[in-house]
């Protein structure tokens, strides 16, 4: 397996735990019909922790898995920054976790 399928795979990893220790885990998945948006990120149906564990992890551990080509771009963090700004949610950590994610995909 090549290093970055490895780097990512942790990566993806922390950004799980990262979501688990703010409570933003969900145990059941959102209805068929709302993870089947074609808007970017599912604005529409998914918030985007939703979308994060229902949509990105999942297709990312199977392009892994795969070892299939990963995207280049994936520009999560500045999504999630405008999502959390002003909340409650001290997200600082998750944040930390998206931006290294889209750093290692762009150096590819």
């Amino acid at each position: 397996m090549k290093l970055i399928y490895s780097e990512v795979a942790g990566q993806l990893l922390q950004l799980e735990a990262e979501m688990r220790r703010l409570d933003l885990w969900q145990s059941e998945a959102p209805a068929p019909e709302a993870l089947a948006s074609t808007e970017p990120f599912c604005v529409d149906t998914l918030t985007l922790p939703q979308w994060l564990q229902f949509v990105f992890l999942p297709r990312m551990h199977q392009l892994i898995e795969r070892e299939l080509p990963l995207p280049q771009q994936c520009g999560i963090a500045p999504i999630a920054e405008e999502f959390f700004r002003g909340g409650a949610t001290q997200a600082g950590e998750l944040l930390k976790v998206l931006t290294e994610i889209d750093e290692r995909l762009q150096r590819g």
